[in-house]
């Protein structure tokens, strides 16, 4: 037999970016052998026995019934190779180097796939990452499952071909049966469900702070009794929440494509809420593991991430959410090389004030020591907390109130949900920048630059400053905060009750 060589294009995700790998195949006389090299993974290994199936069943000869030495590369030959979504773009390669299907410009797709024994395509994560990269190449047409096209076809600037069988993509390629693309993607936002800041009776002053941090994506920390709620406040904060715009939708779907969490959804067009348990790893919620994957603080990225019971967490886990939560990203360092995932949420959460959850209360008496008491509060440490702006107390509501009846105004709700997405738009028509959306988002250099005090608070923040109270990173965050609260009242210059209000939120750290 002639020796024959076939170059095709898949990817291979790196964190959440997709990157080019070239699938060579080589097709030669000789005895039988079927060789993947270029460090593949098990599910990679296994893909000569579902490309063998998969091909004697859509009427090809397989590699198995050939006295022929097949070797497949995939390159670079360094790069970590997993997942089964080479199997397209391998049994493309074969056919073509074997001469049982027409020349194609190879050069001019990337294949994504995983094959069924019956030729049929399945869906693989990362595809919208993938479009992503076409994009960026210049290569016009991207070749995945059915199920993934509509994901896909969210990226502009590339051609996406839904296919569903390995015969399909074949007869499309050589011309006989053209597949007809798929249609650009506008993705419908869904509905919120949950509590909404309405359902919430009393607890006036955390509603404040819950609408302060929404507007500038500042994070939340609640203290008091169990069962005065803390967590629903925390759900509230989605009802609170604008809509992700087109962007957003495509990077908070970028990830969850990379996570393979997508399921039955072809993109995530709401903010997301993630709660993660008490007994939760570290790489869980950073992220990372043998071939890094997003945690927990990825997949909040801009929504929301509700930490419940936080001095319950590993005390490792708590100081690892220090660097994530000033810098927007987790970085996830192995000897192969350093991955970043994106990490722009916004942190609630809640505590207990002492281990049986009733110190300071009104109604129950505390059965710690004091010992018991300074202990489990310092579970969370002084450097946490001075990267959270609003620190609240939420005490227990009155049984009168509770029990009160309220009727939820919906235009009340949208009026609120207004007022946050007309701060936002100030901010980000302040900023202008990618980098920077929100004033919580802010670097020290651009606080100096953007937040402009009147006489009053100017001298107000000097006196703070003078009797050392906060940190400089403190000073800093009530600056951001006090921005907020003017950009919640349409105000471009910060005042003096700006920042007494933003200083107040921070006083639970002086206790």
């Amino acid at each position: 037999m002639k020796h024959s060589l076939a170059k095709l294009y898949a990817a291979e995700l790196d964190g959440i970016d997709a990157r080019l790998i070239e699938v060579e195949t080589d097709v030669q006389g000789g005895l039988h052998s079927f060789t993947i090299v270029g460090l593949a993974d098990k599910a990679l290994s296994e893909s000569k026995e579902r490309i063998n199936a998969a091909l004697k069943n859509s009427g090809f000869k397989p590699p198995n019934q050939e006295n022929r030495k097949i070797i497949v590369n995939l390159a670079p030959a360094d790069v970590k190779k997993a997942g089964s979504q080479y199997d397209l773009s391998i049994a493309l390669g074969y056919l073509s180097a074997s001469g049982q299907m027409k020349q194609f410009a190879g050069e001019k797709y990337i294949f994504l796939g995983e094959l069924a024994l019956d030729g049929a395509l399945r869906s693989v994560s990362g595809v919208m990452n993938t479009a992503r990269l076409a994009a960026e190449r210049g290569i016009p047409y991207l070749v995945v499952p059915t199920t993934n096209a509509v994901e896909a076809a969210m990226i502009n600037g590339v051609t996406v071909l839904p296919v569903a069988t390995l015969t399909q993509i074949i007869a499309h390629l050589e011309g006989r049966k053209k597949i007809s693309s798929q249609p650009q993607t506008v993705p419908t936002r869904r509905i919120k469900t949950g509590p909404s800041i309405l359902d919430i009776k009393g607890q006036e002053h955390a509603k404040r702070a819950l609408l302060i941090a929404a507007a500038g994506g500042h994070n939340l920390l609640m203290v008091g009794p169990p069962g005065t709620g803390k967590t629903m406040l925390a759900q509230a904060a989605l009802s609170l929440l604008p809509d992700p715009d087109i962007s957003e939708i495509v990077e908070i779907t970028q990830i969850y494509s990379a996570a393979g969490l997508l399921g039955e959804e072809p993109y995530i067009a709401h903010r997301p809420f993630r709660t993660p348990h008490q007994t939760s790893s570290p790489v869980s919620i950073i992220g990372g593991g043998q071939h890094p994957r997003p945690g927990e603080i990825s997949l909040a990225h801009r929504g929301v991430l509700f930490l419940d019971e936080l001095p319950e967490f590993r005390r490792d886990l708590l100081e690892a959410l220090r660097q994530p939560l000033e810098s927007g990203h987790s970085v996830v360092t192995r000897v192969q090389g350093t991955v970043r995932f994106p990490a722009r949420f916004m942190l609630i959460a809640a505590m207990n004030p002492c281990p049986c959850g009733y110190y300071g209360d009104d109604e129950r008496n505390c059965k710690c020591g004091q010992y018991e008491v300074e202990r489990y509060q310092k579970k969370v440490s002084g450097p946490l907390l001075d990267r959270i702006d609003l620190q609240i107390s939420v005490p227990r509501v009155a049984i009168a109130d509770l029990r009160a009846k309220t009727q939820t105004d919906n235009g009340e709700l949208d009026a609120l949900r207004e007022k946050v997405s007309l701060a936002r738009s100030r901010q980000q028509q302040r900023f202008k920048s990618q980098h920077v959306r929100l004033n919580s988002e802010m670097s020290s250099k651009e606080v100096d630059e953007h937040i402009n005090l009147d006489a009053r608070a100017e001298q107000f923040m000097r006196g703070i400053a003078t009797k050392q109270l906060l940190s400089p990173r403190g000073v800093y965050r009530v600056l951001k905060t006090a921005q907020t609260i003017a950009d919640l009242d349409n105000r471009d210059s910060v005042t003096q009750n700006d920042l007494a209000e933003a200083f107040a939120y921070r006083l639970r750290e002086q206790q």
